[in-house]
């Protein structure tokens, strides 16, 4: 399928995927989540509709939007670029190109009866659509060796590391290798929490999807996994968008060594920063990053809503979710493994 917008530009809902990846690959705006391979983990792991669409100008792809369409029986119909992730929205070469593509998108939304688009952008792209800033960005400029960075540590932080050091656990870096590890510490984690939590599926796809870039960390006390992560680097940053520790290994701090192991390894490959993730500015995980020295910097993502919708608010903050909250922690852990796929899928 393709729109003609002008003599110039046309949307391609059909783009060949290694002439997506080159523009993605060379366009200093675009993520590691820009890239054709997220594409099957958001159809495939997820069961979502995807929508890639680019901008062609001669022929050329000029700019890119991903978008993954929702239909849950909770929150109704929507469509996010990206969900589940950190980072997506509009790569373009320039501002007409970012029009024709957000022109495309509503075209997409409305069409699919959609009741909102959402995109995250870091900074505002289009004045004409609803911003929400209610999240930022945790990002630590590391340093060139692992005996620099330590030192730049705060005195804390790495009393706190020697700690965990000093009850002899060990860790682990690797791929698919870990992931039951991995899913057994991240599962329990979230049930705590009171999180659905997502299936390991999803995470063995993008281990696959991307294998070069994802790794895996796991803490182990003896043969027990206690604290793990996933890693995913794109050029010289290298972001953690999910980590969990278990709560009855808390005093023995084995979540500050995983995340110093995460930091030495990222200066050993020869990063040049460490994204934390997003956080709530004031909120728990906030404060836990500010301590590793990370800087926020607000996010900032885009909407665009039909006549009389309000902007969505899925966070499990929202006192609407409270009870939920409450009764998922309570559920066996099998239970909460099984259910908890079936509804985070719908929750972007």
């Amino acid at each position: 399928m393709e729109t003609v917008l002008s003599s110039a530009i046309s949307i391609t809902h059909e783009p060949d995927p290694r002439a997506w990846d080159a523009f993605v690959e060379a366009h200093p705006d675009a993520t590691g989540y820009h890239l054709w391979a997220w594409r099957s983990v958001f159809t495939d792991a997820m069961g979502h509709r995807a929508v890639y669409l680019a901008a062609l100008r001669n022929g050329q792809i000029a700019g890119v939007l991903p978008l993954v369409l929702f239909h849950t029986w909770v929150f109704g119909r929507f469509a996010v670029s990206l969900p589940f992730l950190n980072y997506g929205g509009v790569v373009s070469s320039d501002q007409d190109v970012a029009e024709a593509l957000l022109a495309e998108a509503v075209r997409v939304a409305e069409a699919h009866r959609c009741g909102y688009l959402e995109i995250r952008h870091l900074d505002q792209r289009y004045t004409q659509l609803t911003p929400k800033r209610h999240k930022v960005g945790m990002y630590l400029t590391l340093a060139e060796t692992e005996t620099t960075q330590w030192e730049h540590l705060d005195r804390k932080v790495r009393n706190q590391i020697r700690k965990a050091q000093k009850s002899e656990f060990t860790t682990a870096r690797g791929g698919l290798d870990l992931l039951d590890e991995y899913y057994d510490v991240f599962a329990r984690n979230m049930r705590d929490l009171g999180t659905p939590v997502y299936s390991k599926r999803f995470f063995a796809d993008v281990l696959r999807a991307v294998p070069a870039r994802a790794h895996l960390h796991v803490v182990r006390d003896k043969q027990t996994p206690i604290a793990a992560s996933l890693t995913f680097g794109w050029r010289d940053m290298v972001e953690v968008p999910w980590a969990s520790s278990l709560k009855e290994y808390r005093s023995q701090n084995p979540n500050m060594l995983l995340y110093w192991e995460m930091l030495r390894t990222a200066v050993a490959d020869g990063m040049r920063v460490f994204d934390f993730g997003r956080s709530t500015p004031d909120e728990g995980t906030f404060h836990f990053k500010r301590q590793w020295g990370a800087e926020p910097k607000p996010m900032c993502w885009e909407y665009w809503l039909p006549d009389g919708k309000t902007l969505p608010d899925h966070s499990p903050d929202n006192p609407k979710f409270a009870a939920a909250v409450a009764t998922w922690q309570k559920l066996p852990l099998p239970i909460a493994n099984w259910l908890g796929p079936q509804v985070v899928r719908g929750i972007p």
